[in-house]
């Protein structure tokens, strides 16, 4: 979620023109309360030391595992879930990367926070050559360093929000392949269009940098294909004005997951995550931001059955792959539930444990 950034933080140049600054800080367009010290240190502690045991899978999440000849000999078109908001999409006979992190862990240690429930279906040097990365903001499980500096020499070009794309070229990206947009700021690349939307969050990856650099969503234009991806965000009015401005939406990646009444101006609930769709103008929703890391105090699998329990109500059809699993966004099916045959066997135990002896 990002509450708990424990780096040193580094130096990330202003940008006064935007206006989403003031005074070295961005802003979202309507202002939150902000959590203070002691609301901090209660969700720390409730992170901490009251976790709920459903938090985690009780069994490994599968994962179908990729190749790169199985990605080359993809159709244009296609999608995969790697994990959380990293989607890996072939569109205009290129791919692109959404927030890639690849790491054990989406924390600035690696020997502790959270820990991914599975490895990814493919690994970072067995990726073909990226024509794209696109990042929403800078928090951990978003921004993975290591992933960042090791797929640098096989990207083509990196599109941030402003400041993001500094800490890029700082880690030694070279500058001449990174793109930094403010809100409604658009650009072309390789026959696409990508525009940096609004969204309602924070960024931040060390004690003292808290928003010292932009977030966004994203609206991904490829030919006939309309997409969106949310990265994190709180439900806000923009969404409409998205829609209206660039809807309707083939499909749109939108985050479910990691939620809590605790935080409720940085990460949607279901419901939100819902009505953002239907904002969109949404057709087809894939919930992204969920079942890699444990993030908050639902469980784990809360965020599919709800999106999918509420998506149903509306008749919106809802695409749950399997990580690793190909996605046609131009006649996307509805996922299976993958997620409920984990719980299974723990079902089976539990029936045999009380059965009479």
């Amino acid at each position: 979620m990002g509450y708990l950034s424990l780096s040193a933080c580094s130096t990330v140049p202003a940008h006064p023109e935007s206006p989403q600054q003031r005074d070295g800080r961005f802003r979202n367009a309507v202002q939150a309360e902000p959590p203070g010290w002691r609301k901090t240190l209660a969700i720390a502690w409730r992170v901490l030391f009251d976790k709920p045991d459903d938090t985690v899978p009780p069994q490994a999440v599968p994962v179908q595992p990729l190749t790169a000849a199985q990605l080359q000999a993809a159709p244009d078109g296609s999608l995969y879930r790697l994990g959380h908001s990293t989607l890996l999409l072939k569109l205009g006979g290129a791919f692109w990367l959404t927030d890639p992190v690849f790491s054990e862990r989406a924390s600035p240690l690696q020997w502790m926070g959270p820990k991914r429930f599975h490895a990814p279906p493919i690994a970072l040097d067995e990726l073909p050559p990226i024509e794209g990365v696109i990042l929403s903001h800078d928090h951990y499980d978003h921004l993975d360093h290591d992933a960042i500096v090791k797929l640098a020499p096989k990207v083509r070009h990196f599109i941030t929000p402003l400041g993001v794309g500094d800490r890029l070229i700082a880690w030694g990206v070279d500058a001449a392949k990174v793109q930094q947009l403010d809100w409604w700021q658009s650009t072309d690349v390789n026959g696409m269009r990508f525009v940096a939307t609004p969204a309602q969050h924070f960024s931040g990856r060390g004690l003292n940098d808290r928003n010292s650099t932009l977030w966004a969503s994203w609206v991904i234009l490829s030919g006939d294909l309309r997409l969106f991806f949310s990265g994190d965000t709180g439900y806000h009015a923009g969404f409409r004005s998205i829609g209206e401005r660039y809807g309707p939406f083939d499909v749109t990646m939108l985050e479910t997951g990691a939620y809590d009444p605790q935080w409720p101006d940085v990460h949607m609930q279901p419901h939100e995550t819902l009505q953002a769709h239907l904002d969109l103008r949404g057709r087809s929703l894939l919930p992204v931001h969920n079942g890699t890391f444990d993030l908050a105090m639902h469980a784990w699998d809360d965020p599919f059955e709800r999106i999918v329990e509420l998506a149903e109500a509306k008749g919106v059809p809802v695409i749950t792959p399997m990580m690793g699993e190909a996605v046609a966004l131009r006649q996307p099916q509805n996922g299976n539930t993958w997620w409920r045959a984990l719980r299974e066997p723990v079902k089976l135990r539990t029936a045999e444990a009380s059965a009479p002896g």
